[in-house]
């Protein structure tokens, strides 16, 4: 397996990246001005090169040199703490030492065009972090759910109490059909942390004595059994209004991984055992 380059080979790694990006320009170049931005596979590369005349002009990078400028970034990756996603380098005629500035693993650069969500999939996974050093925008930008605020995970109630003859009472508004689907894919997005190998009764059809889904889910936030997907797909019984509403802040949209510290605090808060 390779190691990581270190200082001197960082800096070898510099100097490359500035001789095959310069071996391309015209006689007389007064300053090379190269902004890399990457988050997993999305690479963004910009290169402004100062001609005699002292105007500043794009240009297109060598491929050798993003390649360079890759290695370079995996080369100073730090474990739990990731790397830069940006970086900007200044290279002038007879400078010996270029200018880099590295921007810090906890800021987002300014991306000319967005990545999409899997390119911070992909950085969380190509350079994996502690969760304490995984920031808000990256988070965001991931699709992770947030830590639980103060360690506490929510339950929804399934119904809203029963009548008289034991039926269960619903004292909600119903979801529009467009807005039951969005919500019915949220809650089945979910990954399932305990789930039992039979099912339950239907407590509104009793005839079905083995059809509710006997499991929970969590999106870190919130932790629901599978009775709340199965009886807002099977009778349109909408799900606990906060939870519908935590799922409307969300935008309908799961997150694309939960952290295993969040899916323990949201089994403790289903068992009622300490993580």
């Amino acid at each position: 397996m390779n190691q990581p380059p270190g200082p001197d080979q960082q800096r070898e790694l510099v100097r490359q990246i500035g001789a095959v990006l310069t071996a391309q320009l015209p006689p007389g170049w007064r300053q090379l001005r190269v902004e890399y931005r990457a988050a997993g596979r999305h690479v963004e590369t910009d290169l402004l090169v100062t001609g005699p005349d002292g105007v500043p002009r794009p240009a297109s990078p060598h491929p050798e040199a993003v390649r360079l400028l890759g290695v370079l970034r995996s080369g100073m990756y730090r474990p739990g703490l990731g790397t830069w996603l940006g970086a900007i380098l200044v290279f002038e005629p007879g400078l010996e030492s270029p200018s880099a500035d590295f921007v810090r693993p906890d800021l987002e650069p300014p991306f000319r065009r967005p990545p999409p969500p899997i390119g911070f999939q992909d950085e969380l996974r190509f350079f994996p972090r502690a969760e304490e050093h995984i920031p808000g925008w990256l988070r965001e930008r991931a699709g992770l759910t947030p830590p639980a605020a103060g360690g506490e995970v929510r339950t929804p109630r399934i119904y809203d109490g029963l009548d008289a003859s034991g039926r269960p009472l619903i004292r909600r508004q119903p979801l529009p059909p467009a807005e039951a689907e969005q919500v019915l894919a949220y809650l089945d997005a979910g990954p399932v942390i305990l789930a039992s190998r039979s099912n339950g009764p239907d407590a509104f059809a009793p005839d079905r004595t083995d059809a509710v889904p006997m499991n929970f889910r969590t999106d870190g936030a919130w932790a629901w059994p599978g009775a709340v997907a199965y009886y807002l797909r099977e009778h349109g019984v909408p799900p606990d209004p906060d939870l519908v509403a935590h799922i409307r802040a969300r935008r309908f949209t799961a997150p694309a991984e939960v952290p295993e510290p969040a899916k323990d605090l949201a089994l403790a808060a289903i068992t009622g055992e300490q993580p």
